[in-house]
């Protein structure tokens, strides 16, 4: 008996706390990473969408520049 009261004492709570605070940590990382991939998201669409307007801002440009050469050529 006091064999097993020796080993719940010594190798079992403290493996049990050990388990616990390792789940404990994982769960905090497996935030963190789901709160990076969502941010990282939202930075990719946003990047996406200015890149997008810049393109069709320059497009406008182009099709002006192209209008005054036309222009000028006559």
């Amino acid at each position: 008996m006091e064999f097993l009261d020796l080993t719940l004492k010594y190798v079992v709570v403290p493996a049990l706390v050990f388990i616990w605070a390792l789940y404990n940590k994982v769960q905090q990382q497996s935030t963190d990473i789901a709160v990076l991939r969502a941010t990282t998201l939202a930075n990719k669409e946003a990047h996406d969408r200015e890149f997008k307007a810049m393109q069709e801002s320059f497009k406008a440009v182009m099709v002006k520049l192209d209008s005054i050469e036309q222009a000028l050529r006559k």
